[in-house]
């Protein structure tokens, strides 16, 4: 069973200031590595308090925040940041 991956608007717009071997990573580890998994629960980390019911998953030293939706089996990033940055405001996460 395959996910499909989402990326918000806000996430491509922020994916096109980083420089293009990291972009290339982001993109590959979502294409090879979530996307065909079985439960992309399994490569991430759940996240608590104002980020609550969203996801981590750890590329290089950059953060993915994302929000899956089972029922559509969807992984949604909402976030990607370097992780210094990437917990400092809880994202939005309205359809």
């Amino acid at each position: 069973m395959a996910w499909k991956i989402e990326y918000d608007g806000r996430v491509l717009k922020e994916m096109k200031k980083l420089d293009h071997k990291v972009q290339q990573q982001i993109l590959h580890y979502f294409d090879e590595r979530i996307a065909p998994s079985s439960n992309p629960r399994t490569f991430g980390k759940s996240l608590k308090s104002s980020f609550s019911g969203l996801w981590r998953y750890r590329i290089g030293d950059y953060r993915a925040i994302c929000r899956i939706e089972d029922e559509k089996m969807v992984v949604l990033v909402v976030r990607i940041a370097h992780r210094s940055t990437a917990y400092d405001k809880p994202p939005t996460t309205e359809n």
